[in-house]
């Protein structure tokens, strides 16, 4: 396992995070803690949760994904750990947190974070993160910007003085952004630098074969506002595993949770994927080796969140940090990205 530098903190993250937001309803306490030690053993040194998991969201298992991580985390060596979670911006369908007003202000952001401390029976977070902005921004699967759904938002400037009270009181170390754009990271930056604030230091995005607009916009803010990507759906829902090519198989994401999914149920997504599961048997790779090589392969990820429901599912995904990707390989992969660019961003 190779470790990298998060922006401009002094975390060195394992290139591999764990991802746990099954733990609580598809992964019972047992299976999380079954992945959480064999991760672990494998050199995984981060892990990543957020309050408002598991997914989809309910009432009656908010919370649990954290609160399975704090039973196992109070057994193990804390400060080994990197611990990273996320507080839920606004939306009109999670009632159930804090009664539905959920703003990056300051009563929700003291509250959310002594939450979290509580479920996840730690004295702090080493990477707190908003999990998609206070103001408006398309988001899963929403590419185009629309100015008519502009709402009322927190400045930036006041969320980043409430990050700063947390860090000030040991609460948590640094800030990340999830879900976000290149004016969102800049804007970000340029108010901490002018008032002294804490700096950014991650944003958590998806970034797959199928949904490489990363690339664009966003790479260039992340290189020159060192903050570094956490690349979340690098197996694009499963979607580039191939397992759904011919059909829903039973007890996946797609086949049991209505609406599941939508973003990757767009036109040329098919085609795509049978072109990319026809380059990982060409060279003797999973199609999920493949894809999650690829990500590792880009200059502006910092480490790669993946996720599963098994652990055999978890042993292959992280076997995939031994493959090493060829320029041969990385060729065909941007040729088959050339015929069919981004069919689900």
């Amino acid at each position: 396992m190779q470790y990298k530098q998060l922006g401009d903190s002094d975390l060195k993250v394992s290139e591999i995070c764990l991802g746990t937001m099954t733990y609580g309803h598809q992964n019972t306490i047992e299976e999380a803690h079954q992945q959480l030690d064999y991760a672990i053993s494998q050199g995984v040194n981060f892990i990543d949760a957020a309050e408002m998991y598991p997914v989809p969201p309910r009432a009656e298992t908010y919370g649990f994904t954290e609160a399975y991580i704090g039973e196992w985390l109070k057994q193990q060596q804390r400060d080994k750990l990197i611990v990273a979670t996320k507080i839920a911006g606004p939306s009109r369908h999670m009632t159930w947190i804090r009664d539905g007003v959920n703003t990056i202000d300051s009563i929700n952001l003291k509250q959310a974070v002594d939450d979290s401390l509580k479920r996840l029976q730690t004295d702090y977070i080493d990477l707190y993160q908003i999990h998609w902005p206070d103001r408006y921004v398309p988001l899963f699967g929403n590419a185009a910007f629309d100015p008519n759904q502009e709402r009322e938002t927190v400045a930036i400037a006041e969320q980043l003085s409430v990050f700063a009270d947390l860090i000030k009181a040991g609460k948590i170390c640094y800030v990340g952004l999830s879900n976000e754009t290149p004016w969102g990271i800049t804007t970000f930056s340029h108010i901490s630098q002018q008032l002294g604030l804490p700096k950014v230091v991650s944003i958590q995005n998806a970034y797959n074969l199928l949904n490489r607009v990363f690339d664009w916009a966003l790479a260039e803010a992340s290189y020159r506002e060192n903050i570094g990507l956490l690349a979340y759906s690098p197996l694009a829902f499963g979607f580039l595993s191939g397992k759904y090519l011919h059909g829903k198989p039973e007890k996946t994401r797609i086949s049991l949770f209505a609406g599941f999914g939508q973003r990757y149920n767009k036109p040329n997504v098919n085609d795509a994927v049978a072109a990319y599961v026809e380059i990982a048997h060409k060279h003797n790779l999973t199609p999920a080796k493949l894809a999650l090589a690829f990500v590792r392969t880009r200059w502006f990820v910092s480490s790669t969140i993946i996720g599963a429901t098994t652990l055999e599912q978890l042993k292959e995904n992280l076997e995939s940090i031994d493959v090493v990707l060829n320029e041969e390989i990385l060729s065909e992969l941007d040729a088959v990205h050339t015929r069919y660019p981004n069919p689900a961003p």
